[in-house]
């Protein structure tokens, strides 16, 4: 395992430099942004652009910020990698292997997926490979988190989001499993969103939706929001929190099938801003969402967009697309800013 340092100011760990530094500030750009409603221009100057800050990834994905150290860690699902991003350094790899660390060779998509930073600090890796929660522990090593519910293997656990009290809500589709269900390695036969409470038992929330993917948490973490990439039912739903942690029946907030007839891509990664907004990954790029589902504008990227996080003081939006890297300026912070 190769690693980078530092991520915490109690670890110490080392890299593989994989590109030059960068020190430009003159990033190329892409794509546009549209405006559906007037209440956009709170959150994105009229004048902002998509800068595109690396590139050459075969799957960009997971994007989470390290507030100790100012830099951005994202998964490169197929080749098994995490990679940091720092301001004036560029892109070089933080930790390989990242999310498969067996034999087989005919894993779909053997790396980390989803990432977070815990309330203390640790990585919390959502692994397709090993097909487990992880964390990365104070003297560099991982700790299993969580790696099957009643004694069945998860499928590939694709995404997370840490409430503030600790547990972690994610999800489990078969993205990382070859033939996905039809794989014979496969042993749940269903899709979960589960809740990972800090004691370390796995609760099933629900296994309604076949192909579960982003997840994010309102700011006053009420509400649980649910991407699908599922191109016969795109959509992202939300579901009430019990006091318990539990869920409640949910509900659809947007329905992504207009979009997906005109744009690349299917509803994926889901990040939230201070105000309660939804800033989801679809087609062709990042929508932006009022909590009560209106489409207020569209981050036209031009490319098969994974996910984002928010990062710097909490209003800049990191993107990963495809095989790129990008960051949009905002007006807005993120939730956990």
């Amino acid at each position: 395992m190769k690693l980078n340092a530092p991520i915490f100011s109690t670890i110490l760990l080392f890299a593989v430099t994989v590109a030059v530094a960068q020190d430009s500030v003159n990033f190329p750009t892409l794509g546009s942004i549209q405006k559906f409603d007037p209440r956009l221009d709170d959150l994105i100057a009229a004048d902002a652009e998509i800068e595109v800050l690396s590139s050459g990834f075969a799957w960009s994905e997971g994007p989470t910020w390290v507030k100790d150290g100012d830099y951005l860690l994202f998964s490169d699902v197929h080749r098994n990698r995490i990679i940091k991003w720092k301001e004036g350094e560029g892109a070089s790899v933080f930790m390989e292997p990242s999310g498969y660390t067996g034999l087989a060779r005919d894993i779909r998509a053997p790396g980390s997926n989803g990432l977070a930073m815990d309330a203390d600090g640790h990585l919390v890796l959502c692994e397709h490979g090993d097909r487990r929660v992880a964390v990365l522990t104070k003297g560099g090593g991982k700790r299993t988190l969580a790696d099957n519910f009643q004694g069945k293997r998860f499928n590939s656990p694709n995404d997370l989001a840490i409430a503030s009290g600790g547990g972690i809500y994610f999800t489990d589709p078969p993205y990382g499993l070859p033939n996905r269900y039809e794989n014979p390695t496969s042993e749940l036969g269903f899709a979960g969103i589960y809740l990972l409470r800090t004691n370390g038992d796995v609760e099933l929330l629900t296994d309604e939706l076949p192909w579960p993917n982003g997840v994010a948490l309102s700011p006053d973490e009420k509400m649980l929001y649910v991407a699908q990439s599922n191109r016969n039912n795109p959509i992202v739903k939300q579901y009430p929190i019990k006091n318990d942690g539990t869920i409640k029946k949910g509900s659809v907030v947007y329905n992504f099938a207009k979009e997906a007839e005109q744009y690349a891509g299917l509803p994926d990664g889901l990040k939230t801003d201070q105000l309660g907004n939804i800033w989801t990954t679809g087609p062709g790029g990042v929508i932006i969402l009022s909590p009560q589902g209106e489409k207020l504008g569209h981050i036209l990227t031009g490319e098969r967009t994974a996910n984002c996080a928010w990062g710097d003081d909490g209003s800049t939006l990191y993107i990963t697309a495809d095989t790129y890297l990008c960051r949009l300026k905002t007006k807005v912070k993120g939730t956990g800013f």
